[in-house]
């Protein structure tokens, strides 16, 4: 229970969260059991590419942006703040970003992409928490907002310079990159070998150590340091507190107004990040529509999750992962998923035989037939089913883990400041 000295005393380190969590060991079993039925289909099909060591440097780079806005979305709503904008504040960043980094070098483009991204939370906050404006409708605005900012923006800045047109920015330098020298060759060379199980790990392990931006190793840093921060420090337990129960939080002292404020610019802030990453590194200038749905499924991320790092960072590697099969080898490698995706299925209706849910099990297995039969009776997948995969992906993990989610308990509730007198 949260006492009035918890609240207050700026040395307290604050309890880890806890509720019905997996422990490592069973989540690094459950991750290996993954990898081992990935390695089977990949013997079965042929289809080398789905854990090649190209193919996971892509999804970590496309993993990226995505985990950013989740990361986003997690501050604002840990404060009780829902962030729908994060779609707008990653544009935001996108076009900052690539506007300062072709005039004055890529890491001012990454900075002001945060800034263009904060200005974003900062309106968000200022709409939600001041005037207690409807956080959904808030954010579609700022969504709506952002994208006719930009585009009436782009032209003005863009056109006359070289390369640049009214939808498109001059390319902006690169932010460098590095690969581990001696164990990126050796851990490529092995997973050429095609060996199950090991050959697949060194496919995963290589795409970490490859051609990876610095500005990737900012972004992976800040996943353990956003959870060092809201669950070690006694200022992230008083931020926690204000999406908890933001009238108890005011009764011990916590200024509930300035801490949703700064949990949404943050918010912001890594949102931009996010979009400037896209506009920086993933492509060396800003394009219109390049974000491309990416806040939301951040957001979707962050639920899959249950508004946790760690689980976040799972959900935005899986969404990379299949965003990543649209650029390398994206139809085989998706008619290769089908048999994983089919042989997971007929697992979960195992599974679910065993704890007793017979009708969800049969609904399950009947799935699983029909996704088999799909990959049994055909060699390829339509070009369009490649470009949904992402999409669809995030559809099924949300609905198969709608179960054991539990958002803070203010999340989205209007508050008034004295509201509890």
């Amino acid at each position: 229970m949260t006492t009035a000295t918890d609240l207050n005393q700026p040395t307290l380190q604050p309890a880890a969260p806890t509720g019905r969590r997996l422990s490592w060991p069973v989540l690094l079993l459950i991750i290996a059991g993954g990898l081992a039925l990935t390695s089977i289909v990949r013997l079965i099909t042929g289809a080398d590419g789905i854990t090649n060591v190209s193919q996971m440097s892509t999804a970590l780079q496309l993993a990226v942006p995505i985990g950013l806005a989740g990361l986003g979305g997690l501050w604002a709503e840990r404060a009780g703040v829902v962030n729908i904008g994060l779609e707008g504040m990653m544009i935001l960043g996108t076009w900052f970003g690539a506007w300062a980094g072709f005039q004055w070098g890529p890491w001012t483009g990454v900075l002001v992409g945060i800034a263009g991204g904060a200005i974003g939370g900062l309106l968000h906050a200022f709409v939600t928490v001041t005037f207690n404006v409807n956080h959904i409708v808030s954010g579609v605005a700022i969504n709506i907002l952002a994208l006719g900012a930009t585009r009436y923006l782009a032209p003005l800045a863009f056109e006359g310079h070289t390369g640049g047109s009214a939808k498109q920015s001059p390319a902006v330098d690169s932010l460098g990159n590095f690969t581990v020298p001696g164990l990126s060759d050796a851990l490529r060379d092995l997973n050429n070998q095609g060996w199950f199980f090991i050959s697949d790990i060194a496919g995963l392990l290589g795409g970490l150590v490859t051609n990876v931006s610095w500005l990737t190793l900012l972004a992976v840093a800040l996943i353990p340091g956003t959870w060092w921060v809201l669950w070690r420090t006694a200022f992230g337990l008083r931020l926690r507190s204000c999406g908890e129960n933001p009238v108890a939080a005011e009764s011990l002292g916590v200024n509930v107004y300035k801490y949703k404020y700064i949990a949404v610019i943050i918010s912001g802030g890594l949102a931009g990040l996010g979009g400037a990453f896209l506009s920086i590194v993933a492509n060396p200038f800003y394009l219109e529509g390049q974000v491309s749905g990416r806040g939301f499924i951040g957001l979707a991320a962050m639920i899959f999750g249950n508004w946790m790092p760690g689980g976040l960072a799972i959900g935005a590697g899986l969404f990379g992962y299949t965003d990543s099969l649209n650029l390398r080898g994206g139809s085989a490698n998706v008619h290769a998923l089908l048999l994983l995706g089919a042989l997971l299925l007929i697992i979960g209706a195992v599974w679910l035989v065993i704890r007793k849910k017979y009708v969800p099990a049969v609904c399950t297995l009947i799935a699983g037939a029909l996704v088999l039969t799909w990959y049994a009776t055909t060699d390829e997948v339509p070009n369009q089913v490649v470009s949904a995969t992402p999409y669809v992906i995030t559809l099924v993990v949300l609905a198969l883990s709608a179960q054991r989610l539990r958002m803070p308990r203010a999340n989205g509730m209007p508050y008034r400041k004295g509201q509890g007198k």
